[in-house]
C-alpha cells in the first residue's frame, strides 16, 4: 500500500456533480481538500449531467466494487425531434423527425419497464477490443454497441411540454438514460436525445444528503465505513468476537474467523444475499461473498489488515 493511501483517513462522501463538469474534474476540489489523490468515484455521470456521486476515499477505495453496482434514480429531460451522435446537448444534430404526442410517448414508456435489452450509446466508456466506444466514434468509426441486459423498475412521465419532456427513473446499474431516450423516441415514432438528467439516488444514499464543495477552502466531511453504510448498499451486516476477528485481521480461513451459526442464520434469514459486512464493535472488519450457488461464503476483501 502506498504512503498516501496509508495517510488518507478512509472515509465515504456524498458529493454534488455540477453540469459541465466531468466526473473525474468534480473530485479535484475535493482533491485539493484533503491533500490527496486517494479519492476516487464508485460511478460516473456524463459532463452535461449533474447529481449524486459517491466517493470513497483512502483504503475505502479497495471497496469500490461493493458500491458500483447499485440501482439508481434519475429525473432527465427528452427533447424529442432531435437526436444528437451524443445522445445528449452536447452532441451534433444526426436525424431529425416529428414531436410525438402525449400518448405515444405514454405507450412508449411502457415498452422499457422492468427487464430489457439495452444498447449503449456509441461515446460511451465501454471498452470494445481494448479501446473506448467514444474513442472509437471520436475517430469516425462505428462502433458495435451490443445490447445488454437491464432492468427498469420504474419509467414515468413527469411532465410535459413539448418538445420537452420529463421522465423518472428507477434503473438497474449499467442502464443508461441516454439510450432510453433515444429508444422511447424511436417506439413512439419520433428521434430524441437527454437534453438534462440529475442524479438524485444511488442505492440508499440520497442527493439532498450530498455536499457541494463551496468556493475557497473546505475541509469535507468524511462519512465513515459503518453498518449505515452497507445497510445503505442494501447489504446484511454480522457481528464477531473480538477473538474471531483478531484471526480475521490475522488472515485465517474464514470459518476461523466466523462462527458457523452466524453465517447459517444469514442463508436463512438473507438466503438471496451474495455479500456481506463482518463487524466486530463498530470496526469493519471484512466483506464476504457466497461462493457460486452454495451455502459457503468467502473472503471478498478484509478490510482490517490494511
Amino acid at each position: 500500500m502506498s504512503k498516501d493511501s496509508k495517510t488518507t483517513p478512509p472515509g465515504l462522501i456524498l458529493l454534488q456533480k455540477q453540469p459541465g463538469l466531468t466526473s473525474f474534474d468534480s473530485l479535484k476540489a475535493l482533491k485539493h481538500a484533503l491533500g490527496t489523490g486517494k479519492a476516487g468515484h464508485t460511478g460516473t455521470l456524463d459532463k452535461f449531467a449533474q447529481g449524486l456521486l459517491l466517493v470513497l476515499t483512502g483504503k475505502a477505495l479497495k471497496l469500490s466494487q461493493w458500491f458500483t453496482h447499485c440501482d439508481k434514480r434519475y429525473e432527465g429531460t427528452i427533447r424529442f425531434g432531435i437526436e444528437t451522435d451524443t445522445l445528449d446537448p452536447e452532441g451534433r444534430d444526426i436525424a431529425e423527425a416529428p414531436l410525438p404526442s402525449r400518448e405515444a410517448v405514454e405507450r412508449a414508456l411502457a415498452l422499457f419497464r422492468g427487464k430489457i435489452e439495452q444498447a449503449p450509446p456509441a461515446y460511451s466508456a465501454i471498452h470494445i477490443e481494448g479501446e473506448r466506444a467514444s474513442v472509437l466514434a471520436r475517430r469516425g468509426e462505428a462502433p458495435e454497441m451490443k445490447k445488454r441486459p437491464v432492468e427498469v423498475y420504474r419509467l414515468e412521465l413527469s411532465s410535459w411540454d413539448p418538445p420537452f419532456a420529463g421522465v423518472s427513473v428507477h434503473c438497474s446499474s449499467g442502464t443508461y438514460i441516454r439510450s432510453l431516450a433515444r429508444d422511447i423516441a424511436l417506439a413512439a415514432g419520433s428521434r430524441a436525445h437527454l437534453s438534462a438528467l440529475l442524479r438524485t439516488k444511488v442505492a440508499g444514499f440520497r442527493l439532498e444528503d450530498a455536499v457541494s464543495p463551496p468556493p475557497g477552502e473546505w475541509v469535507p466531511t468524511l462519512l465513515p465505513i459503518d453498518r449505515a453504510v452497507f445497510e445503505a448498499l442494501g447489504l446484511p451486516c454480522l457481528e464477531t468476537d473480538s477473538e474471531r476477528a483478531r484471526r480475521i485481521t490475522q488472515g485465517k480461513p474464514l470459518h476461523e474467523g466466523m462462527d458457523s451459526l452466524a453465517l447459517d442464520r444469514l442463508n436463512s434469514n438473507a438466503p438471496g444475499a451474495n455479500t456481506a459486512a463482518v463487524f466486530s464493535g463498530d470496526k469493519l472488519l471484512a466483506v464476504i461473498e457466497r461462493m457460486g450457488e452454495g451455502r459457503s461464503w468467502k473472503y471478498g476483501y478484509v478490510y482490517a489488515r490494511d
